[in-house]
């Protein structure tokens, strides 16, 4: 089973047409986008909008979930 429908192919598409022409803006700055990644993630934005077959977003999360403490031990001192 495919995870990405076909309006979701459309958008990405129009998406990356737009930015190598310079025409595609971010919708809240409203800059200009240059970043390959970027205008996927603006294709497949609209495509959820839309109502495409989409997966769900990932989480913003970069750590691996486990947290590091920053003390030391002095024992082995």
């Amino acid at each position: 089973m495919a995870k990405y429908g076909r309006k979701a192919q459309q958008k990405v598409e129009r998406a990356m047409h737009e930015r190598k022409h310079g025409t595609l803006k971010s919708g809240r700055s409203g800059k200009r986008v240059t970043s390959r990644k970027q205008a996927i993630a603006i294709g497949l934005s609209e495509a959820r909008k839309a109502g495409g077959k989409v997966p769900k977003k990932r989480s913003s999360k970069r750590s691996s979930g486990r947290k590091r403490s920053t003390k030391r031990s002095h024992a082995s001192r």
